[in-house]
């Protein structure tokens, strides 16, 4: 019914339905599973991490939950809301949604009305305390994990290729990567984003830091560039603004232009990220979005090499794929502080630091 309906009206559109139970092998009908109608609570927030790798270890890689949870307790607050954004931008599916709808949008937090109280037949229900609507700190804070949501729609977009062709979830329980790391393998806080970037979302109320383990290899740090060695576990500092996120090294991040929706066309070059220390490559896959055009040949793919010795990135059209609009690509790549601008127009480059 959601995969074969739909294209008997629309058959050059991909089917898109979501669901709030399901079984393993649904991704086959384009389902997308949220984590239902649940309740706005710190340990609900922190339980959803590990049933979040569970899920994707189950076979249902599209995953998310309703923002802030779905129904308001007395425990939900500006930092629950803002902690809950954070997570939910590296979940497959993002969307803020809930009853208290006011408060589903980040400015809703500082304007001192609820909105509509939705909450009459939910037992434990609230709205927040009034001196919560006054939080001017949510909208901006908010505003930075969404943007950079979209910058890294090229990096979750291959991911999500990579997940159709090779069954690899987007959201990966550590172990995924590091099978021979007892620690890792123990971890259910934290996960990985594709294979390169280590999620740790924060889960106490009130926290100033997050312990945070660093499986065996060495990592930067995504806001400060700090590199530091893995195998261990730190205390990263936190404030409301800080969700720590860590790039493994020997990884190669592209990251797009902030959009205002994932369709825009925006005239800015794509960046690449070099993260050293070790060999690198990367798929960066593109297609129309949309259509079924990419099983007839119509898709894009840019393979990425970094040979960490040489300190040279190769850039080549993966086979079987062809050049798509703009068929002149302009690129910035950068290695710690060094920019280099290059031309992509399908030939092979190669780019020196």
């Amino acid at each position: 019914m959601y995969w074969e309906g739909p294209q008997l009206d629309r058959p050059r559109e991909r089917p898109y339905a979501l669901h709030r139970n399901a079984y393993a092998g649904m991704q086959r009908y384009a389902s997308f599973l949220w984590s239902g109608d649940v309740y706005s609570t710190w340990e609900t927030l922190k339980t959803h991490v590990p049933i979040a790798l569970n899920t994707a270890l189950s076979g249902i890689p599209y995953w998310g939950t309703d923002i802030g949870g779905f129904v308001p307790t007395p425990e939900f607050t500006a930092e629950l809301y803002v902690r809950w954004f954070q997570f939910g931008a590296f979940c497959p599916l993002f969307r803020s949604h809930g009853r208290a709808w006011k408060l589903r949008l980040p400015w809703g937090w500082n304007t001192g009305d609820p909105g509509p109280v939705e909450i009459n037949n939910y037992n434990g229900a609230a709205i927040p305390d009034a001196s919560q609507l006054h939080d001017a700190r949510v909208e901006p804070i908010c505003r930075k994990y969404l943007e950079l949501r979209y910058r890294m729609l090229p990096y979750l977009y291959s991911a999500v290729h990579e997940c159709a062709t090779k069954g690899m979830p987007i959201m990966r329980a550590l172990w995924l990567h590091f099978p021979d790391d007892p620690k890792a393998v123990e971890c259910g806080d934290e996960y990985l984003w594709g294979r390169s970037v280590l999620v740790a979302p924060v889960v106490e109320k009130g926290a100033t830091t997050r312990r945070v383990y660093l499986p065996r290899s060495n990592w930067y740090d995504f806001w400060s560039g700090e590199r530091l060695a893995g195998g261990r576990e730190i205390s990263r500092p936190v404030n409301l603004e800080t969700m720590p996120l860590f790039v493994r090294e020997g990884s190669i991040l592209p990251l797009g232009p902030v959009k205002q929706f994932s369709a825009e066309k925006v005239d800015e070059p794509l960046a690449i990220s070099i993260y050293p220390g070790a060999d690198a490559s990367f798929l960066l896959y593109e297609d129309d979005g949309t259509s079924f055009d990419y099983r007839k040949g119509e898709w894009m793919g840019t393979q990425m090499a970094w040979d960490d010795t040489r300190k040279i990135l190769g850039l080549r059209l993966a086979p079987g794929s062809r050049m798509s609009s703009p068929k002149s690509r302009a690129i910035k790549v950068q290695l710690a502080e060094v920019t280099r601008n290059i031309t992509f127009d399908g030939k092979p480059v190669e780019v020196s630091f």
